[in-house]
């Protein structure tokens, strides 16, 4: 299995789905060997967190001209590599140690976990003739917020490792549909395996952010948008309701966790609508604040534009954190216990926002019946149907 991030390094849902994937398929008695594309200290932490806690699966990693990162910000060049110094060439890169790997390896199935593994995972099968699985947990359509801007050559590697792909798992039905009409796949090669949560990959707490507590207490009601600060998590949609529902209910306050290269836009947007004062900037959250803020949180606010997924939705639901989700999202899919609205239509979102801070009894339904419902979504039950594809393939 060729994977880019793995908890704590991660910059997003795409680490949490390898960590919930590999651990679920190990107890199911499947041998993972987890390709990573950087060399990290195997006595840290990380590499304790992955040798101890996920049984059965062994990680190789290639030395790279990258430092670890923890944010999406968070690349950049070590002194003295020689190597690539960005983005694309360090794709490339790992694309061609990926043959050079699966030589010296035993297994029976390849699988990239997205476009920046599809290249060590086309090299593999070139260099061994075993079947690859291809898992799409996002699109540069997602990413882009639809078709304008796309990077042709990100494009490329998607299209291309998709193509070369014996079976390409796609997170979501929204996700598979871009798939066939974007890039030209036949349906019948698309299986759709919806991403889960459970015990492993949940934020754990320790009763930090005691503020937000003080907050709560003085009669403040918390409104929560946490994901990366990009077009395609619709971070400025949610500034626009919170307009909207501050100017009817000025007890309402904004947290808006996360970072990317919308941070000074959705700054200087809330400045100049006026709100500045109700609106709390986090940067990136991760581990017990994590789990500290959604606690805190009166309702999360996922309002992508595109969201392939939405992993964030069931960290919140499983916490009882009722949730206002987009439409245009996967996870809208299978949760019937949240609220649903069209990312654009910030007005009936405002709308949503303010029913569930102003009605005790709705609040306390939706995180009822929301924490019940996470529970049932499992990475398990993912393992179970990558499991099936990986023993078609093998046969």
């Amino acid at each position: 299995m060729f994977g880019w991030e793995f908890p704590p390094y991660n910059s997003g849902g795409l680490g949490v789905a390898c960590l919930g994937l590999t651990k679920a398929l190990s107890e199911l008695g499947l041998e993972v060997l987890f390709v990573m594309p950087k060399k990290l200290d195997v006595q840290t932490p990380w590499a304790r967190m992955i040798f101890a806690d996920v049984e059965g699966v062994s990680v190789r990693a290639v030395d790279s001209a990258l430092k670890p990162y923890v944010t999406s910000r968070g690349y950049g060049r070590r002194e003295g590599s020689v190597y690539g110094n960005n983005l694309l060439a360090e794709v490339r890169r790992y694309a061609a140690l990926g043959g050079e790997i699966a030589r010296e390896e035993q297994f029976d199935v390849i699988y990239a976990h997205d476009w920046l593994s599809f290249g060590a995972g086309i090299a593999a099968k070139r260099a061994t003739g075993h079947p690859l699985i291809v898992h799409v947990h996002a699109t540069e359509f997602d990413r882009c917020g639809g078709a304008l801007g796309i990077n042709p050559e990100v494009y490329e590697m998607e299209k291309e490792g998709m193509e070369a792909a014996d079976v390409i798992i796609a997170v979501s039905e929204l996700t598979k549909n871009i798939i066939t009409r974007e890039y030209g796949i036949p349906a019948e090669k698309v299986r759709v395996v919806y991403n889960g949560i459970d015990e492993t990959t949940a934020p754990k707490g320790s009763g930090a952010l005691p503020r937000l507590r003080v907050l709560k207490a003085s009669g403040y009601r918390l409104v929560l948008f946490l994901g990366r600060v990009t077009l395609q998590k619709g971070p400025d949609y949610f500034l626009r309701a919170a307009k909207r529902v501050i100017e009817r209910n000025p007890h309402v306050l904004f947290i808006l966790s996360g970072a990317g290269d919308m941070d000074d836009q959705v700054m200087h947007l809330a400045a100049e609508l006026g709100i500045g004062g109700h609106v709390f900037f986090t940067g990136f959250l991760g581990g017990a604040d994590r789990h500290e803020v959604y606690a805190a949180a009166d309702l999360f606010v996922m309002p992508s534009v595109s969201e392939p997924f939405g992993i964030t939705a069931l960290e919140a639901m499983r916490q009882g954190t009722p949730v206002l989700m987009s439409k245009q999202s996967g996870v809208s899919e299978v949760v019937r216990h949240a609220l649903k609205v069209d990312f654009w239509d910030v007005d009936e979102m405002a709308n949503k926002i303010l029913s569930v801070v102003g009605y005790a009894g709705l609040r306390q339904a939706l995180a009822e019946n929301a924490a019940q419902e996470a529970e049932l979504l499992t990475w398990t039950q993912a393992a179970q149907k990558v499991g099936g594809i990986v023993h078609e393939l093998v046969r």
